[in-house]
C-alpha cells in the first residue's frame, strides 16, 4: 500500500504500538492525545507472551524485561484452600509474565516513538471524527479540527468517544495503588490473591521499578462494587484497613503505606465489544474495540496484537484501503471473540455477589487445577495464546 496520512488517536499501548509500526512501515503517522505533558498515571498490568512478542518485534523486549518484574506463577487462596494456580511451565518453551507499572510501559513506547521522530499533538481533548471526501478529520473541545487524514486509528480506550455507545459497565470494579515492595512475606515472581466468596479479592503483583520510583513497587487492588464506592469512602479507612488485614494480614506492610484514600485509584470495568469495528477511513482497535474486565488480563496484550494485525494488513494490502481495514479485523476477530467470551464467563468467579460459583471454584475447580490437562489449559489462557494467536500473526 502507498504511503498513508495517518492520524492515532489515543497514546496508551494501542496508540503507541500502531503508531510505531505504521511508521516503520513508511506512513505518516501524527499521534494525538489530551495530556499536556506525560506523567506516571494508573499502576500495575501483566504483559503476557503475546504482548511480549509485539514488543520484541519492536525491539523493546530487553528493555521491558530489565523494568518489569518477571512472573512465572498466579495462585490465589480461600482462606487456607489453593484455588488458583497458574503456572507458565506448564507451556512449551519458556513462557513467563511480566508485571510493569503502566508508567513504565508508556515511557518504553514513548520514548520509542519519539527517537523515531513520530509526530505528537497534545494538550487536545478529541470529541469526535467526522468524514471528510474520502478521508477523515479529528475535532477536539476547543472546536479546533484537524486537516484531512486518510485513516484515523482509534486508540482511545474503553470511553473513546470516536464510536458510539456499546455494552454495559460492569458492577464490579477495584481500588488499585502502587506501594513500595515489601522486604518479606511475598513471592517476587507471583500475582498472588485472596478471595472471600467473589465479593472480596485482593491481589498483589510486583510491577518492577516504574519511573520516578527508587524502589520495586507493588500493584495493590481490592475489588469493590461500583455503587459501594461512596460507602467506602463514607466508612473510612480504617474500617477499610481493618477488613483487608482481616482477610490477608501479611498485606500490613503495604496497608501501612496508605495514609489518605486519595492513594486509591478506582478503575470501573466494562464490557463493550464492537460488532464492526471498520468504518470509513477508521479503525477501532483496543479496548476502543473490545473492552473487558480483567480476569485473563489481557488488555494490553490484545491492543498489542490489534496494532501488529492492522500494520500488517496494510503491509501486504493492495490500494483498497476498506479492504486491508477488513483484513485487519479478520486477523483478530477469532482471538477477541474466544477471549470476550472467556473474560464474560469468568467474571462471576471472582467478582460477584453470587454463592454457588464462587464455592464451585473453592471445591471443584481447584482440586480440578492440578489434575492434567486443567494445568496446561489455565496457562494457556492466562498467557492468552489459546486459539494460537501469534501464528496467524506471524509473530
Amino acid at each position: 500500500m502507498r504511503p498513508l496520512e495517518i492520524a492515532v488517536a489515543g497514546c496508551g499501548p494501542a496508540g503507541l504500538a500502531a503508531a510505531l509500526l505504521l511508521h516503520r512501515a513508511g506512513h505518516r503517522v501524527t499521534l494525538y492525545d489530551r495530556f499536556e505533558a506525560p506523567e506516571p498515571i494508573g499502576s500495575g498490568l501483566m504483559i503476557q507472551p503475546t504482548g511480549q512478542a509485539v514488543l520484541a518485534a519492536l525491539g523493546l523486549e530487553d528493555e521491558l524485561i530489565a523494568r518489569g518484574a518477571r512472573i512465572d506463577r498466579l495462585v490465589g487462596w480461600a482462606g487456607k484452600r489453593t484455588v488458583l494456580d497458574v503456572r507458565y511451565d506448564c507451556l512449551r518453551g519458556k513462557r513467563f509474565g511480566i508485571g510493569i507499572h503502566r508508567a513504565t510501559l508508556f515511557a518504553l513506547m514513548h520514548d520509542a516513538a519519539r527517537a523515531a521522530g513520530i509526530r505528537f499533538v497534545t494538550g487536545h481533548e478529541i470529541t469526535g471524527c467526522e468524514p471528510r471526501g474520502d478521508g477523515r478529520v479529528l475535532t477536539f473541545a476547543d472546536r479546533a479540527v484537524t486537516r484531512p487524514y486518510q485513516l484515523v486509528v482509534d486508540a482511545l480506550g474503553a470511553r473513546s468517544r470516536l464510536r458510539g455507545e456499546t455494552g454495559r459497565a460492569l458492577a464490579y470494579g477495584a481500588l488499585w495503588a502502587s506501594l513500595d515492595w515489601p522486604d518479606a512475606g511475598f513471592d517476587t515472581a507471583a500475582l498472588q490473591q485472596r478471595y472471600r466468596a467473589a465479593r472480596v479479592m485482593a491481589g498483589v503483583l510486583p510491577i518492577g521499578t516504574p519511573p520516578g520510583f527508587e524502589r520495586p513497587q507493588a500493584a495493590f487492588f481490592w475489588s469493590l462494587r461500583a455503587d459501594r464506592l461512596e460507602a467506602w469512602r463514607a466508612a473510612g479507612l480504617a474500617r477499610w484497613k481493618a477488613e483487608v488485614l482481616a482477610l490477608w494480614p501479611e498485606t500490613a506492610p503495604l496497608i501501612d503505606q496508605i495514609a489518605d484514600p486519595d492513594q486509591l485509584t478506582f478503575a470501573r470495568y466494562a464490557h463493550r465489544t464492537l460488532a464492526a469495528p471498520c468504518e470509513l477511513a477508521m479503525i477501532h482497535i483496543g479496548d476502543a474495540w473490545h473492552a473487558t474486565s480483567p480476569q485473563l488480563g489481557q488488555g494490553a496484550n490484545m491492543a498489542l496484537l490489534d496494532a501488529w494485525a492492522l500494520a500488517r494488513a496494510l503491509d501486504g494490502a493492495s490500494a483498497d484501503l476498506a479492504r486491508a481495514l477488513n483484513r485487519a479485523v479478520a486477523l483478530r476477530r477469532r482471538h477477541v471473540r474466544l477471549y470476550q467470551a472467556l473474560s464474560l464467563l469468568l467474571t462471576p468467579v471472582y467478582q460477584s455477589d453470587g454463592r454457588l460459583v464462587p464455592w464451585l471454584r473453592d471445591w471443584l475447580v481447584g482440586p480440578l487445577s492440578r489434575t492434567w490437562p486443567v494445568p496446561q489449559i489455565q496457562a494457556a489462557m492466562v498467557s492468552g495464546l489459546v486459539a494460537n494467536p501469534l501464528r496467524r500473526l506471524g509473530l
